[in-house]
């Protein structure tokens, strides 16, 4: 008996080693295991002002695998595309992306990020895709958090991926590897930098981590090579030969025919990767356009294949290529870049029980009133002249209301608020902040 309660136990853990080893092994992620999706639209992960200081309401659709019993799952975040002026989260690429990835097992998001790009203003450019990474830098700052508080939708932080398409893809490979603030001085001055709210900004559940495991490019850009770095995460990428809207080795991008800011295409980027032992696996549609998936079944399927097969192996999949890389277009040349070292970070508290050893007496709130408060109570912010982020925390440091305003004073309503004490904290653009305990009744 004893023996046979050994080999179960035996055949059980190799049985699991298998599985760590192939997580693919049962299909999930490799093949299409769900014969249904779910999604739940219109989600809020943030909000922020637009470049004509409007608040804009950040939202996303969820597609998830309907049925699904597994609570640690890989997460995919799309980006539409639309040359940062117009597309959304219902874009039929990316709707078609989430829709297909869902079935295979993993959660996706599609969202929606502040659009508004000027023709013939490569600076309106930069702060456009600016902008975009900030609103994706949320969204997955959201689920993180969502990890650390509800547990709504089952992420495996470990594997999180962002992706999109054309400008989608730029604002991804932007939110992954533009990631010190002297990379922009070439672009836009510091102050101007500061003022759009740094490299993360002020979208949505700031203190949270935004870092992911790879990257999907899809007919994208990067504003310069060599902000890929040795020990940067892997991406894989898929391109035209004759994409004349994002080029696909350098070029300028032209969105609505207007040549508006250099860019390094994916050619560019696949060089850069190889000198540096960075993962890249990449697919050459040869005498083909921008975005060809959008307007062909057969494209659209080829582009699923190629981005599955990357995904499962940074799962630790070992299934055999559906569609491998092809060999490379063109030649590269890599111009002469020197990388930049400075970096001002914007400081955040870390996420946890704001003590009151943490209320701070910065000059940026002159009053808050009435306090306590039954239903609402109002901020008067010493300098009217600036944008304000305001943040409430409850007493377990959890981030209950946060938004954006340019006016001198802002109201927070109780609405469905549980009595008791809070933390209400303020951060102007340049980052001076008061933290100030509050109590509704």
């Amino acid at each position: 008996m004893k023996k046979i309660y050994l080999l179960a136990f035996t055949t059980l853990i190799s049985a699991l080693s298998i599985k760590a080893q192939t997580p693919c092994s049962t299909g999930r992620y490799a093949a299409d295991t769900f014969t249904a999706y779910t999604t739940t639209s219109n989600i809020t992960f943030g909000s922020n002002l637009t470049a004509s200081n409007a608040n804009y309401t950040l939202t996303m659709d969820v597609y998830q695998p309907t049925g699904d019993v597994e609570t640690n799952r890989p997460l995919i975040i799309w980006a539409h595309g639309g040359s940062f002026i117009g597309g959304s989260k219902t874009d039929g690429d990316v709707v078609a992306l989430s829709q297909r990835f869902a079935k295979k097992g993993y959660v996706c998001a599609s969202i929606n990020y502040r659009l508004g790009l000027t023709p013939f203003d490569s600076t309106g450019a930069v702060k456009a895709v600016l902008r975009a990474v900030q609103d994706m830098k949320a969204s997955i700052r959201y689920f993180y958090k969502d990890k650390l508080t509800t547990d709504t939708y089952k992420i495996d932080t470990n594997n999180i991926f962002i992706g999109g398409s054309s400008a989608g893809a730029i604002t991804a490979l932007h939110t992954a590897y533009l990631d010190k603030s002297c990379e922009v001085n070439a672009y836009i001055n510091p102050s101007t930098l500061v003022s759009l709210g740094g490299m993360d900004g002020y979208s949505g559940n700031q203190c949270y981590s935004s870092k992911v495991k790879g990257v999907i490019n899809l007919c994208g850009a990067l504003g310069k090579y060599g902000w890929l770095e040795a020990g940067d995460i892997p991406f894989c990428s898929m391109h035209g030969t004759i994409d004349g809207t994002v080029k696909y080795n350098r070029g300028y991008a032209a969105p609505l025919g207007i040549q508006l800011i250099l860019l390094d295409g994916s050619r560019m980027l696949k060089e850069q990767a190889n000198a540096l032992g960075i993962n890249n696996p990449f697919y050459t549609w040869y005498g083909k356009d921008h975005v060809p998936y959008t307007s062909s079944a057969a494209y659209m399927d080829s582009t699923v294949n190629f981005v599955r097969d990357f995904l499962v192996t940074q799962l630790g999949c070992s299934d055999p290529a559906i569609l491998p890389q092809n060999t490379p277009a063109q030649t590269a040349t890599l111009y002469s870049y020197t990388t930049c070292t400075t970096h001002v970070a914007m400081t955040c508290a870390t996420p946890g029980v704001v003590g009151v050893n943490e209320i701070t007496k910065a000059n940026v709130i002159n009053s808050v009133f009435p306090n306590p408060s039954d239903n609402e109570m109002t901020i008067e912010f010493a300098n009217s002249n600036t944008t304000h982020h305001v943040e409430l925390f409850d007493v377990s440091g959890k981030i209950i209301y946060s938004e954006n305003t340019k006016l001198p004073s802002f109201t927070i309503k109780k609405n469905n608020t549980a009595s008791g004490f809070y933390f209400l904290k303020v951060t102007t653009k340049l980052g001076e902040s008061t933290t100030q305990k509050v109590m509704f009744n």
